[in-house]
């Protein structure tokens, strides 16, 4: 039986739109689900979305579905038993050996590897996840680091293609607003 724990829908601020999501836990694990809703290079962009993890906070699979403008996007994602990752069943040996996903069109993927650790305040550790890229949508390591602030709050470092990104993250019961802080 599935039990929600959070829902959240939050503005973008980087862009126009929107994304609501939905966090659910069963005996068999974890499901985030949701929809964004957005601009991307003048173009309308609707993108649904689900990422299954196991009882241990760790990816199982994503699905992304929808459109940009007028290309459609089908996307699976899965963590297979030896720690390989395909898309679209293609293999992406980068990526071997990653727990997480994170999901490059919304910030509610954080969430789940921030659940995962449980920082206490003051501390940090690295989290480097299996990224896809948007609008590319390709499969790529990312570099990123998780700092538990205080109470309310967790600093999030990400390096990504050489750029050097901190965001702020709250890790509260509900889904809440990731924004940019600025950059290291």
């Amino acid at each position: 039986m599935m039990r929600t724990l959070a829902s959240i829908l939050w503005r973008r601020l980087d862009l126009e739109g929107h994304d609501a999501c939905l966090l659910s836990q069963s005996g068999g694990g974890q499901s985030l689900r949701g929809q964004a809703l957005f601009i991307q290079d003048g173009k309308p962009c609707s993108v649904s979305y689900e990422v299954d993890r196991d009882p241990g906070w760790h990816t199982r699979s994503a699905r992304v579905d929808g459109f940009l403008g007028t290309q459609e996007l089908h996307y699976a994602i899965e963590r297979l038993a030896g720690g390989q990752w395909t898309l679209n069943g293609e293999p992406h040996t980068e990526v071997a050996g990653l727990i997480d996903v994170d999901l490059g069109f919304t910030p509610a993927s954080n969430l789940l590897a921030i659940r995962r650790f449980d920082l206490d305040i003051g501390m940090a550790t690295p989290a480097p996840a299996a990224y896809l890229t948007f609008p590319e949508l390709r499969l790529v390591r990312l570099e990123q680091t998780y700092r538990r602030l205080d109470e309310a709050r967790y600093a999030y470092a990400a390096l990504m293609f050489g750029y050097d990104e901190i965001m702020e993250v709250s890790p509260s019961a509900s889904l809440s607003t990731i924004r940019a802080c600025g950059k290291a």
